[in-house]
This record gives C-alpha cells, sequence and structure tokens, in this order.
C-alpha cells in the first residue's frame, strides 16, 4: 500500500493553530510563513513528525547528532511526512553546574509544552547523555503524543599500553590510583586522553547506557538502537528507519501511554537487573511511569532484581563495554534469553508485540563473552537492592552487584560530611583519624538541598588510598554515577534538608548496613534523637527562579525526584 494509500489521523501543519480568533485566519497565516520557509502545497499536506534537537556544544556525547538529524530526515521524507526540527535545552552531564539532575525536570517541562503547542502528528527524541533520554520520555509521557526515542549511543573503547579503557568507570578507577600513588602525573595525563576517545555517550553500563537498553527493551526504541555506536554507519541507518517508524506512528496514532504500560515497566526493570545497570534509572522510571499514572515502586525494583541474575558482562560490575554487547548481539540477544520470564504480549513502537519482535531473533551465541545464558549468569540474582531502616524509613537503594562483598554486613562509626565542600577540605586530613571500618556519610545533597548530585560516591580518603583501601561503606541522600562502583548507600529518603533522619547523624554514631536483609540503621537512642530532632534548623530554599520552583515542589528520589504537580493520578 502506497503512502497515499494510508489511513491517516492527522493534523499535519494545521494542527495546535495559533488563536488568533479567527480560525480561517490562523490557518491562512499558518500558510503564509510556511511558504517563507519554502514549503509548498505537497509538502504541507503531509504528516508532521518533530524532531527533538539536543545538540550542544556543552554536550559532547551528541557531537554526531547533527548527523543523525539528517538520517532521520531522510527516513521521514522516504515515509512522506514533513521533517520539522526544534531546539530543546541540552543537558551535558560533564559541563553543567551543579548537576544536571537539577534541570532534568525543567528540560521535561520545556519538552512537554513544545509537544503540546506546536503542530506535529509524532516526535522523534533524540538524547543520550544521562539526563536528557529521562526527560524527554517524562515529556512525551505527559503528552502523550506519538513519539520513539533515539539515542546517539556509546562511544568506541579507548587503550592504554594495551589495557582497554573507557568512560567513565575506569575515569574513577584510575583517578583512585592516582590519589593512592600508584600512578603518576604524566601516566594519568596519558590516561586521561584515552578514556573519551570518540562522541557517544559512557560506553560502560552507565545511565545513558542504561537507559537506551531499558527504553529498546520497553518497546519505545527500535530494535538495536540502544547499543549501536555512536560512530557507526549503522547508529545512521537506524535514524534512518527511525525516521521512517515516525511517520508510521503519526498515522497510526500509537501513543507513548499505548507502549509504556506497567507490564513494558517491569520488563525494563527486569533488563535493568540483568544489565546491572545504574541506580539512577530507579529514579528515572519511576518519574516516568508517575507521569502517566502507574504504581511502579522501590519493591517492585527489589522484587525483579531479586528473581533476574546478572547477564551482562559489562563494567562496572563485569569488565567488558556495551559496544561489545552490541557486536555479542545486543539488546534482542539479551530479551531471547530473559523472553521465558518477559512478558512477551506487550506493545512496541514498531505495532509489533515484543513476542513478534523477538521471532527472528537470535540468543546469545556460543562464540561470545559479554551476554550470559539465563542458567549461566555473570552474577546471581540481587544486583540492585533497596532498603530500609531507621536511617531511611522512605527507602535507599544499592547497587549490590558493583560493592565488596565483605562490607554487605558491615557496622561502623559514622563520618559526617554536611556538604560537598566539605569533603574537597578536610577528606585527605589524616588527623581526622579515619579508618577502613568507618562509614562515611555525604548529606544535604538530595533533591531539595542541591538538586541530587552524583556525590555519593565519596572518594577514598588519600592516605587509606595509598594503603591500598580501594572501598569503605558510604552513605548519601544523593546520587552516584552509574559508571562508579562500591558499596555505596544511596537516595537516603527523606533526605536530610526535610529532617529526614540522615540529618540527625553525628560524627561517632554507629550505623548497621545489612544488604542480605535489606536494612540501613542508625544504632542510637530514639530519646536521643528526638533532642537531635528538636534542635535541627532544616535549610531554607533559595530566593528565585527554577531553582526555588525545584526546591519547594520535587517529590523525594524514591518518588522520582518529580515536580509533584506534573504526576498523574495513580491508576
Amino acid at each position: 500500500m502506497s503512502n497515499e494509500d494510508q489511513p491517516t489521523t492527522t493534523d499535519g501543519v494545521y494542527g495546535r493553530l495559533t488563536n488568533y480568533g479567527d480560525l480561517g485566519f490562523s490557518k491562512f497565516i499558518r500558510r503564509a510563513f510556511l511558504n517563507s520557509a519554502g514549503l509548498d502545497p505537497e509538502d504541507i499536506d503531509r504528516p508532521v513528525v518533530g524532531i527533538v534537537n539536543t545538540t550542544s556544544d556543552y554536550t559532547t556525547c551528541h557531537r554526531e547528532m547533527p548527523q543523525m538529524i539528517e538520517a532521520v530526515k531522510r527516513g521521514v521524507l522516504e515515509a512522506g511526512g514533513i521533517p520539522f526540527v526544534f531546539p530543546v535545552m541540552s543537558l551535558g552531564e560533564i559541563l553543567t553546574n551543579p548537576t544536571t539532575m537539577l534541570f532534568r525536570n525543567l528540560m521535561a517541562m520545556e519538552l512537554e509544552e513544545q509537544l503540546t503547542s506546536q503542530p506535529m502528528d509524532s516526535v522523534v527524541l533524540l538524547g543520550g547523555c544521562d539526563k536528557t533520554v529521562p526527560a524527554e520520555l517524562m515529556a512525551a509521557a505527559s503528552a502523550d503524543i506519538p513519539a520513539i526515542q533515539l539515542v546517539v549511543g556509546p562511544m568506541t573503547v579507548g587503550n592504554y599500553k594495551g589495557e582497554r579503557l573507557g568512560a567513565c568507570t575506569d575515569c574513577r578507577r584510575m583517578w583512585t590510583e592516582f590519589r593512592g600513588g600508584s600512578i603518576d602525573e604524566k601516566q594519568i595525563a596519558e590516561i586521561n586522553a584515552q578514556l573519551a576517545p570518540s562522541a557517544g555517550t559512557c560506553m560502560v553500563m552507565g545511565t545513558a547506557s542504561t537507559m537506551a537498553c531499558v527504553v529498546e527493551a520497553m518497546g519505545m526504541s527500535l530494535p538495536w538502537a540502544g547499543t549501536a555506536p555512536s560512530v557507526s554507519a549503522e547508529r545512521l541507518r537506524i535514524s534512518v528507519a527511525t525516521g521512517r517508524q515516525a511517520v508510521e506512528l503519526a498515522r497510526s496514532g500509537r501513543k507513548p501511554s499505548d507502549i509504556m504500560t506497567e507490564a513494558a515497566f517491569k520488563n525494563g526493570i527486569m533488563v535493568l537487573a540483568a544489565i546491572a545497570g545504574s541506580t539512577n534509572a530507579i529514579i528515572h522510571l519511576t518519574a516516568i511511569a508517575r507521569r502517566l499514572g502507574l504504581d511502579i515502586d522501590l519493591d517492585d525494583f527489589h522484587d525483579i532484581a531479586q528473581k533476574t541474575p546478572v547477564l551482562v558482562n559489562c563494567k562496572p560490575a563485569g569488565s567488558n563495554y556495551l559496544p561489545d554487547m552490541h557486536r555479542d548481539g545486543g539488546v534482542p540477544a539479551l530479551l531471547k534469553t530473559l523472553d521465558e520470564v518477559l512478558d512477551l504480549d506487550v506493545l512496541t513502537v514498531t505495532g509489533k508485540t515484543l513476542r513478534e519482535q523477538l521471532e527472528g531473533a537470535e540468543g546469545p551465541q556460543q562464540w561470545q563473552d559479554t551476554i550470559r545464558e539465563f542458567d549461566d549468569p555473570l552474577k546471581d540474582p540481587g544486583a540492585l537492592v533497596t532498603l530500609r531502616g531507621s536511617l531511611a524509613p522512605e527507602g535507599a537503594v544499592i547497587k549490590a552487584a558493583a560493592a565488596s562483598e565483605h562490607l554487605m554486613v558491615h557496622e561502623g562509626i559514622a563520618h559526617v560530611f554536611d556538604s560537598l565542600e566539605e569533603v574537597e577540605a578536610t577528606l585527605d586530613d589524616e588527623s581526622l583519624n579515619l579508618t577502613p571500618e568507618h562509614v562515611l556519610v555525604m548529606r544535604n545533597i538530595g533533591p531539595v538541598a542541591a538538586g541530587m548530585p552524583e556525590a555519593g560516591s565519596i572518594p577514598i580518603p588519600k592516605y587509606l588510598a595509598r594503603q591500598g583501601i580501594r572501598d569503605m561503606v558510604r552513605i548519601s541522600d544523593g546520587r552516584m554515577s552509574g559508571t562508579a562502583y562500591g558499596t555505596i548507600v544511596l537516595h537516603v529518603s527523606p533526605e536530610a534538608a526535610v529532617g529526614g533522619p540522615l540529618a540527625l547523624v553525628r560524627n561517632g554514631d554507629r550505623i548497621r548496613l545489612d544488604v542480605p536483609n535489606r536494612t540501613v540503621d542508625l544504632l542510637v537512642d530514639e530519646a536521643e534523637l528526638d533532642t537531635r530532632r528538636a534542635e535541627l534548623v532544616l535549610p531554607t530554599p533559595p530566593e528565585r527562579g527554577w531553582r526555588r520552583l525545584y526546591a519547594t515542589n520535587v517529590v523525594s528520589a524514591s518518588e522520582g525526584a518529580d515536580l509533584g504537580f506534573l504526576r498523574k493520578e495513580r491508576t
């Protein structure tokens, strides 16, 4: 059937007309300005596909995005649509202060307004760097217009003296070695040049790679779209196919709410556990689900992770990189090995069910070592564990797959840092007499206090690193990068800035972590805590602008750290 013969539900360029109080004039003047753009009647009679452009010199991961946009446009035109590229704020992880997480919700708000105020029958969501993809999916969930995700893909892998290196797990590992004195200034400079050798997102299983794999598993992107390298020809071919699919979505009217169902989220969580993905995905998936009114919570993540072994051998839980996963079968191979436990009746962006989509897919092949069979896992179930206890009554998380076995049950003396500045100023002070048995506590870096930066992975004090210590128990109300590793308790809720128990911890208190029993407790008498609580002074919110709106409306990490008024009532 030709494009002309296909049924259409599109509004085209006459969708969402500017309000002049005269419908005919609104169409008339819109045609005039489309004429000024060189569009003729045949052009403006086609379905309109919006293309989100998050290109920015500040977002180095998106360097190849302009080529991808041209490829998407080609696919849209081939399928009979008309592409409209439009900019949305770009969140470059490394070049943004204090943290891109502070602006995830702002990007989602901006994009939602653009999706609902400009004429488009479907949209291609181009992103990649950590917060762009969840922001785009949050917006698409709220606007609920036909949408398809397209990520920029991972970097290629670097090499230093025969050792493969990649951002940013190896960034942290090598920096720790440098702090510990085993790498000198010349070596760390040479290593630095190899850690991020091309365009694309971090090639370990950090947040960008995690979200790319999970989004593909949930059916919001095309097969193989999650893992194809940024600089590959395959990434461009997937971009063209995504453009074509966007036109089909415009004609069919298939919406994100048709695809991102509760069953699809649970499939995505299963893949999150199987790849030992970033703990950040817990916050992002919760936020997206709440935009759709779905009741996904911390217990869902824990319960699914307890049934799902780690099947993907990628850093930081394993030893390989995302391009290896792509070479060895990508998300389709992983889904094939999980097909007996997935819900295969969910709908995907292609219009096929997951069952139909996997009919021709191959599972892991014997010659590869990145994707394991279900009965031969890399690690046992339990990659992600959600915790509760007197220190985190509303929950906390730990990436058990990247933690140290000997610290999974640990009781130690707390040393508290009240700010990032305090960490910088005092961490390496030997007079603190910190030992490997101490529990390092970082507070006032939760959503309300600081926008939730990736500062939970407190460095090992330099004098301990020089003794060969590479891990300690660390606890915070902030996040850590998905590329990080260690025995680190994150997202402690309620956070310190709203009076959570973390605000009551003092140096010398004892804290007990028991990952097998899912607890993290402050071992202080309740009467003493009541006294401390009465003396507690909470910080005041920022005076103006986005930061005030954010601090006064953001919900806890356990609820997705979205703005409360943007969530849909749960179904």
